[in-house]
């Protein structure tokens, strides 16, 4: 089969594939029940890695046009499904300023770490790394461990170990970030860094620009900071850029919080046009930038250059972590800081902890230095690509036809938005009775409120993915029905 592709077009090389593909069936080139090459075969006939030819592969399974046999490969299906629907928000989104009444993220948290105790609960909620790699964690932590025995009884350095911000340094490097190691700061997880520049840089009462949904462990800091909060909504393409330019000018905020890559919780990626708005708007209205991106390493295909690799005048602040393609355990992120405000954010992280733990920074060194680094991000990143699918196609079968969702190209989380008659609550509390746990989209707006959603992690097994769909469209479809017979 010959997939013809033009590496000087700017559409991504998946995609290529997969509308080479599409043609061929729609055209009749393709039978029902015929094989397509395997991956290995086309990534040989296409000249790409397979992972480009899996991530191909994965959305012409959730284009409903193409499925996956164990063992045999993957094959035209018989019935063409409809294509999925396209990306949709709440078309009358507005922008949110909240009463400063709190958000219970603790209550969030806590329902997540009871379901994590219980091994036959189906989690949805929350978004961690699979548990793969366990005997070379056991190695490499043994290893890492020697390496620092003779540090373990004295204070380390606050900014982090020398050694392991140079390899961030050179990781940052893939992504298009030029950063030095006296640029990045180790951290107790991208949540301290967060925490670390949004005290030192907002005072109560200060506006703060998010995304509408947005994470909503950042909205809890906001409220414990006393910041007030503009909730700009989420477009297909990002936060709506012209209504942040009116309230940059009407409100003048300290402080614009996004998530540019896979955004959590929508898992939208925004582009290199967007970014460079961004920036303008941030520099002309004379605004700092926190750019989240814990899910960066996780994208199947390749991303625009951070919003801090466009940053000149030192205004952006860029946050990443181990805990979502390592462990969370572990508790290791970083932050890459510019200009005056490095000392001013370490100086801070000496009031906190001194410094984090050696132990997890030597184990952090010693994935990165031996390439199983490397090795676990190719791994997790086809499993979530199979499991994204498996996710995608479930949604298909078992929700209801008005529900809509986002095709996220890599992350963890997928955006779920359904009829405003359902209620969320009702099937939470039902769905929890039956094992399955979910995150109603309520907590992800700063009005705790906002449009009727999901946001559900895809983390998880296919056959769990399989089994909790059809649970939660079971429910759906039952509350769908009961609302419009009430």
């Amino acid at each position: 089969m010959k997939i013809p592709i033009d590496r000087q077009l700017s559409e991504p090389v998946y995609l290529q594939i997969r509308n080479g593909i599409s043609h061929l069936i729609q055209a009749g080139g393709l039978k029902p029940g015929d094989r397509l090459p395997s991956i290995r075969e086309m990534a040989r006939a296409t000249e790409v890695n397979k992972l480009t030819v899996i991530e191909a592969y994965s959305v012409l399974e959730a284009d409903g046009l193409i499925h996956a046999r164990q063992g045999a490969g993957y094959f035209i299906n018989q019935t063409v499904m409809t294509p999925p629907r396209p990306t949709t928000f709440a078309p009358d989104q507005h922008v949110i300023i909240p009463e400063a009444d709190g958000l219970d993220f603790q209550a969030v948290a806590a329902a997540t770490l009871k379901a994590d105790s219980e091994p036959d609960i189906i989690q949805f909620s929350s978004g961690f790394p699979q548990a793969i790699g366990v005997e070379d964690l056991q190695r490499i932590a043994r290893r890492a461990i020697k390496t620092v025995a003779d540090r373990l009884f004295v204070h380390n350095h606050p900014q982090g170990d020398p050694i392991l911000r140079e390899q961030i340094s050179q990781l940052l490097v893939q992504l298009g970030l030029s950063a030095t190691p006296d640029q990045i700061l180790v951290t107790n997880g991208s949540m301290q860094a967060l925490s670390l520049v949004t005290q030192h840089l907002v005072q109560p009462g200060d506006w703060v620009v998010v995304e509408s949904p947005a994470f909503h462990g950042y909205l809890s800091l906001l409220n414990q900071v006393g910041a007030r909060v503009i909730g700009i909504p989420m477009t297909a393409e990002g936060m709506n850029l012209e209504l942040l330019e009116q309230y940059l000018q009407s409100h003048r905020p300290k402080l614009i919080y996004t998530i540019s890559t896979l955004q959590n919780p929508t898992g939208i990626t925004t582009s290199l046009a967007h970014r460079r708005r961004l920036v303008e708007l941030a520099e002309q209205y004379d605004c700092w930038v926190i750019e989240d991106n814990a899910y960066e390493w996780l994208s199947f295909d390749a991303t625009p250059p951070p919003i801090k690799a466009l940053d000149t005048r030192d205004r952006v602040v860029y946050a990443g972590t181990f805990s979502k393609t390592l462990m969370p355990a572990l508790r290791l992120g970083y932050a890459v800081i510019t200009g005056d405000l490095y000392t001013a954010i370490v100086e801070r992280k000496l009031l906190h902890d001194f410094h984090v733990s050696i132990v997890s920074q030597a184990i952090v060194r010693e994935y990165l230095s031996t390439g199983h680094y490397r090795r676990r991000l190719n791994s997790l990143r086809e499993i979530n690509q199979q499991n994204r699918s498996a996710m995608l196609n479930a949604l298909e079968r078992h929700f209801p036809a008005e529900a809509s969702w986002t095709v996220p190209k890599g992350g963890l989380f997928l955006w779920v938005q359904v009829p405003a008659a359902i209620d969320l609550e009702a099937v939470r509390q039902a769905a929890l009775a039956q094992n399955v746990l979910v995150s109603p989209g309520a907590a992800f707006f700063p009005d705790r409120h906002g449009y009727p959603a999901l946001r559900l992690s895809f983390a998880q097994s296919a056959e769990d993915i399989e089994r909790g769909i059809a649970i939660l469209g079971q429910l759906m479809t039952q509350f769908h029905r009961f609302s419009q017979s009430a």
